[in-house]
């Protein structure tokens, strides 16, 4: 399979997927884990993805969606972009609607 197809499949079959440098129980980089913390403070359940894990990954994840830099999160397929959109979003108030709006279940999250 190739990186591609594998990214492809990723994104279609898991309603939020976060494409990172490490995990979310350990991300690799500050901006990888800015985005692990707000969509822990939203509750929203995500999938993560190391791209450290292999070159190919992490080259096909900057061309899958024409965008440069990593971290990426999907949402139901779509490329929603990376820590700044996402960081933009969350502050502004617009991440918890948008992802409503994209029927992702939401769990509990913090109130502030």
């Amino acid at each position: 399979m190739s990186a591609h197809d594998f990214i492809d499949q990723e994104v279609k079959s898991s309603d939020v997927v976060l494409f990172m440098k490490g995990t979310p129980q350990f991300p690799q980089c500050g901006f990888s884990g800015q985005v692990v913390q707000i969509l822990d403070h939203v509750g929203v359940p995500f999938k993560g993805i190391n791209v450290l894990q292999s070159d190919e990954l992490r080259q096909g994840i900057k061309e899958y969606a024409n965008w440069p830099t990593i971290p990426q999160l999907y949402v139901k397929g779509e490329f929603v972009g990376g820590c700044d959109i996402v960081r933009e979003m969350f502050q502004a108030g617009e991440l918890v609607p948008f992802l409503e709006e994209k029927g992702v279940a939401l769990g509990d999250r913090a109130v502030g």
